[in-house]
């Protein structure tokens, strides 16, 4: 649906990119990092209030929106063109051509209908694909902050304009390639296009190196990275195809990774063209020499190849995934990219953060204490002014803390001037701010993680008298905050350190503090995580939780809701583990605590080795890794932007039930593909013996080219609403990988029953009804065509279903109904006006209760061989 700014990697570790020679970065680049930022916005016609609304809109008409590549709208002209663009359509053409030259022109006006009816149903059915489409691709949106006016507003990113003021801040994506003109500590990933894996620092001042190339540049960020840490201001230089990433886009889009589906697709499709290259070859050659007619044996030939052509597979596949998609959104999944149903069905092991996911995500302040867990106002406080005065993304826990207004009271906030400060990143786990109280002392404030701070402490606070941190009182203390974490408190430390006077401080000076105490905020567990977790485990999928929370924790949630936690496998831990072992390892560990993000993504990796088809389930700045290399990303449309971008599928509800829903919705997809798949091969290859056997022993062709392509449209046609068909609880109970060898399997056991039938049925023909020269081959060729296209439209009730045809596992009444239909058809059509245009004769009556025997005994076969293949669990 919208195409990822980030193309998915392969497993394994990425080298450093190099860029292509065609791409050349806008010259204006190099020549603006050099530029002093009152020139910068000199040259792009702005100012640091940003553009009016009028002049924005008129670069946005001129310029066009701020995408990379958009999914190219096509017209009706060129839906229509595509849908005649097709084999069977091609030939049909042709053949009506000859028809025509030939004086026959009731034949070719048979054929000009078939070409239309051909046409129109493929035009109609993937036009409403599209539209299924392109109404799920505006329910996501990607936003950016721009400055216009003096406004702050929030639009969305295509409408951003060169000379746009864009402000940036932790968990953005940069929205174009912008010129920074304010930093503080701004670190960048630019993974998606450099390949590095560590983030970059960025600055405001103008670069001073003549020959430093774009990238490198140390005020320059570019459309596809994103802030992993700091607060920024910049203004855009160039949007859309005229970005860096714009000009790479082709290279980058134009080779997809390869999914399991797309691999299961290449392998039928070889397959089918297997049978084909085999057969006509045959057929044409024993035809042009026991008829002695090579013009005809050429056309017979070509039909045949045809009716083995599944051309019908594109559009089944394209109404199967819209559908599938349009479902799914009704459950509140929304699916960015087609191809990710199949995979989201095909889910064996699920990965998921703890928060919001197994907890409510309604995190509240619960106790402020001090180091001893007394009740602390100083911490509360001091916990206040860092969570209002920090720039950068503030999260569930700023919020929490924020809710508490007696605190902004109290401390009466607009006495306090903030001075400085240094944001949260993921590899320090804490941020601080320099706060200027009313009486002009300097004070540095800093929150984060226990066991990141404590390093970081000297001495610690307890009723007013500060003592130093020895060693001996050191598990003394922390025994204090493990003891709220066992309690299933999410604990933060709180710590300080003065300054005589105004300092401009840096990471290095978040030392020496005075440790003040604990906040432990408190997020409960959710009543439908337990029933969720229980309804994916019975669906045949694992759930694994990836945190960067503390084990304790982690522990008490997930034995909340049910989920055993086992060993719990810890980030320290994994760093020393080779990928062996940690593959080893992620087979038995469930629970996996304090995770960085390169963490998450080795896990998974060592997940997809073992074999499992992998979906990631994160919404933060430190999931986007993992959701890169999961085979199913998936995030929630509360996410921050980069999580967004990397995701395939978006869930409107934060819910594992959510989620159990859609896994549920992609496997009847890919049952409802198969279903076509199963029938197509199946009958193809039964159908290859047949023809083959008449084509030797007949003294005529088996069916006139017309008849081959009247009974392949036909066939098809009842398969079109395959896309509606029920599917049954069994064949969604358990994943659904795509595995060429098990329709290998169904082919070579389930294709031969229809060739018997289609013998018996020579045998009738040549025997009781005496059709063993050409004079009787009319009626010959009738009686196959109409036992041929009843019995293998009726047998799609066989193969439709793991259970009982017609009885337990029932069809949608769309199957049905197409399935009368076109068995009604095929019993009228030799007696009908079209009879003598299609080459068909008036069957004998003897010849009906045969069929119906015939049909009787194909439909019992042939589920007597399905029950014994699953009974041996082969399909």
């Amino acid at each position: 649906m919208l195409p990822s700014l980030f193309p998915k990697r392969s497993s394994g570790s990425s080298p450093a990119k190099t860029i292509p020679a065609s791409i050349r970065f806008a010259p204006i680049l190099p020549e603006l990092a050099r530029t002093p930022t009152d020139a910068v916005f000199a040259r792009m016609k702005t100012a640091a209030e940003g553009l009016g609304d009028a002049e924005a809109a008129r670069r946005l008409e001129a310029d066009g929106p701020n995408v990379v590549v958009g999914d190219k709208h096509r017209g009706w002209a060129w839906r229509l063109l595509t849908a005649a663009r097709n084999p069977l359509v091609i030939l049909l053409g042709i053949l009506a051509g000859v028809s025509l030259a030939t004086g026959d022109a009731r034949a070719a006006s048979v054929m000009g209908l078939m070409v239309v009816l051909g046409v129109s149903l493929r035009f109609v059915q993937e036009s409403r694909a599209d539209a299924a489409a392109a109404k799920l691709k505006a329910m996501i949106t990607v936003t950016t902050t721009v400055v216009r006016a003096g406004r702050t507003l929030e639009i969305p990113l295509k409408d951003l304009v060169a000379g746009d003021v864009v402000t940036l801040a932790a968990g953005d994506m940069i929205p174009a390639d912008v010129r920074v003109v304010a930093a503080k500590d701004l670190f960048v990933t630019q993974a998606a296009l450099t390949g590095e894996s560590m983030p970059v620092e960025k600055f405001a001042v103008p670069e001073t190196r003549a020959d430093v190339a774009p990238l490198e540049a140390g005020n320059l960020a570019f459309l596809g990275t994103s802030v992993e840490s700091g607060a920024a201001t910049a203004v855009v230089l160039a949007t859309g195809p005229r970005t860096y990433f714009g000009g790479m886009a082709g290279s980058i889009t134009g080779a997809p990774v390869e999914t399991s589906f797309d691999r299961g697709m290449k392998d039928f499709t070889w397959l089918m063209i297997g049978f084909i290259g085999a057969m006509v070859p045959l057929v044409f050659v024993i035809n042009g020499l026991t008829k002695h007619n090579w013009h005809e044996a050429f056309f017979f030939s070509v039909a045949v190849a045809v009716g083995l052509t599944p051309e019908m597979l594109p559009m089944i596949v394209s109404v199967c995934l819209s559908k599938g998609a349009l479902a799914m959104s009704r459950k509140k999944v929304i699916v960015k990219q087609l191809g990710a149903i199949q995979n989201f069905g095909a889910m064996d092991v699920l990965c998921t953060d703890k928060t919001g996911t197994l907890t409510m995500d309604q995190v509240i302040l619960e106790r402020h204490c001090d180091v001893m867990q007394k009740e602390s106002q100083d911490v509360l406080l001091h916990a206040y002014l860092i969570s209002h005065f920090q720039t950068g993304l503030r999260n569930v826990l700023d919020r929490a803390i924020l809710r508490h207004r007696e605190a902004h009271e109290q401390l009466s906030v607009e006495n306090y001037r903030k001075v400085d400060e240094i944001p949260f990143d993921f590899t320090r786990r804490m941020m601080s701010v320099v706060v200027e109280t009313p009486d002009g002392d300097h004070q540095l404030l800093t929150k984060g993680a226990p066991e990141a701070v404590f390093p970081r402490c000297t001495s610690f606070e307890l009723d007013g008298e500060i003592f130093p941190m020895e060693p001996i009182l050191v598990g003394d203390l922390m025994q204090q905050y493990q003891e709220l974490s066992a309690d299933g408190f999410r604990v933060l430390a709180v710590a300080q350190r003065h300054f005589d006077e105004q300092p401009h401080i840096t990471k290095d000076d978040e030392r020496d503090l005075v440790l003040k105490g604990y906040i432990a905020f408190l997020d409960p567990p959710k009543d439908s995580a337990a029933r969720a977790i229980r309804a994916l485990q019975g669906h045949g999928v694992t759930v694994k939780v990836l945190t960067g929370d503390n084990d304790l924790v982690t522990r008490k949630v997930c034995r909340d809701v049910g989920l055993d936690p086992g060993t719990i496998l810890l980030g320290g831990s994994i760093e020393t583990m080779t990928d062996d072992a940690l593959a080893g390892a992620v087979e038995t560990t469930h629970v996996f605590a304090r995770l960085s993000p390169a963490h998450k993504q080795r896990i998974i990796r060592a997940l997809q080795k073992r074999g499992h088809v992998v979906g990631f389930m994160g919404d933060g700045i430190n999931d986007s890794p993992a959701l890169h290399v999961a085979d199913v990303g998936i995030s929630v449309d509360s996410a921050v932007d980069i999580a967004k971008a990397a995701a395939g599928v978006i869930l409107l509800e934060k819910d594992l039930m959510v989620l159990d829903d859609g896994v549920i919705e992609g496997r009847k997809v890919f049952v409802n593909i198969l279903k076509y798949v199963r029938m197509g091969a199946s009958s193809n290859f039964g159908n290859m013996f047949s023809v083959l056997g008449a084509s030797a022993f007949l003294p005529f062709v088996p069916m006139a080219p017309i008849q081959v392509l009247a009974n392949n449209l036909l066939y098809d046609f009842s398969q079109i609403p395959i896309p509606t068909d029920n599917v049954g609880e069994e064949q969604t109970a358990k994943p659904r990988p795509w595995h060429i060898g098990d329709i290998r399997k169904f082919v070579l056991f389930i294709g031969p029953v229809s060739s018997i039938f289609d013998y018996t049925t020579f045998l009738v023909m040549f025997r009781v009804f005496g059709c063993s020269d050409t004079a009787h081959a009319p009626l010959f060729q009738t009686g196959w065509f109409v036992e041929s296209l009843v019995t293998q439209t009726l047998i799609i009730h066989v193969i439709r279903t793991n259970r009982l045809p017609f009885v337990r596992g029932r069809a949608s009444w769309q199957v049905s109904v197409t399935t009368v239909l076109v068995m009604g058809i095929a019993m009228w059509l030799p007696a009908s006006p079209l009879a003598a245009a299609l080459g068909f004769v008036p069957l004998p009556p003897l010849y009906w209760p045969i069929l119906g025997a015939t049909a009787l005994c194909y439909v019992v076969l042939t589920q007597t061989v399905k029950t014994w293949l699953l009974r041996r669990m082969w399909i």
